[in-house]
């Protein structure tokens, strides 16, 4: 199986994003008001609601705060006017950057993500200038310490239910699925009461690349911590091997 889990990269940037930001709840909450407008209320017939629901929960937010903000959501007069807007470019030695954006004012996101860029000496790219660099996939990731699950039962269980590709790495098990899979895999690990430390649909690079000028790595801190600062940045996703 392939070794490219990611999984002390993704636990530091939610703890860096939820101690910086403090608001990771806003930032589902505007996915579920999305999902729930395009889509209806019932996760079962709303397959991106359902999507949005699991990567709720493996942030640990309450139930009750899901079904509150679904039910504003599907509401008489429900003022949901965000528009999903990606952009791509560059950051420094050309490492690549995809940024997905839910906002109401696309001229100010727009010159949000590009400050950003530029302050970190990147540049904003046109669509579809580093997205073939990724696979769309969905991504399911179990600390092994939580897991009471024999590694070889949690795989079978997994590639059984529909998963692409299983990882076991030192710390934790990486579940990859295409995305017309995801909900499947994740129901059946969540019936096995499994709990995980990322579970979404995500872009998930090709190759990685690493930089070793302190000068780049610093540019590119710059430019992520200005996208983790901005409120109309939903998701952030790069090929740098921190």
């Amino acid at each position: 199986m392939s070794g490219h889990s990611k999984f002390a990269n993704i636990k530091h940037k939610k703890e860096k994003n939820d101690a910086a930001k403090g608001k990771i709840f806003t930032i589902i909450g505007r996915e579920i008001a999305v999902a729930v407008k395009e889509g209806g209320p019932d996760p079962a017939n709303n397959f991106k609601l359902a999507q949005v629901i699991a990567k709720a929960k493996a942030n640990n937010m309450p139930n009750d705060t899901i079904e509150r903000g679904i039910k504003k959501a599907a509401g008489e007069g429900s003022a949901v006017n965000y528009e999903h807007i990606t952009y791509e470019g560059y950051g420094p030695n050309g490492i690549a950057i995809i940024v997905e954006t839910l906002t109401d004012n696309k001229n100010r996101t727009a010159a949000d993500v590009r400050s950003a860029f530029t302050k970190g000496g990147g540049s904003i790219g046109t669509p579809g200038c580093v997205s073939f660099m990724f696979d769309e996939k969905g991504q399911i990731i179990i600390d092994k310490e939580t897991c009471d699950m024999d590694g070889d039962d949690l795989m079978m269980l997994s590639l059984d239910a529909g998963a692409a590709d299983f990882s076991e790495e030192e710390d934790c098990f990486e579940i990859l699925t295409e995305p017309a899979d995801f909900q499947a895999v994740y129901d059946a690990l969540v019936a096995e009461n499994l709990s995980f430390v990322s579970a979404e649909v995500t872009q998930i690079p090709q190759t990685y690349v690493e930089l070793t000028d302190e000068n780049a790595i610093k540019q590119l801190n710059r430019t992520l911590d200005l996208l983790d600062e901005n409120d109309d940045v939903q998701a952030v996703y790069h090929n740098w091997d921190e």
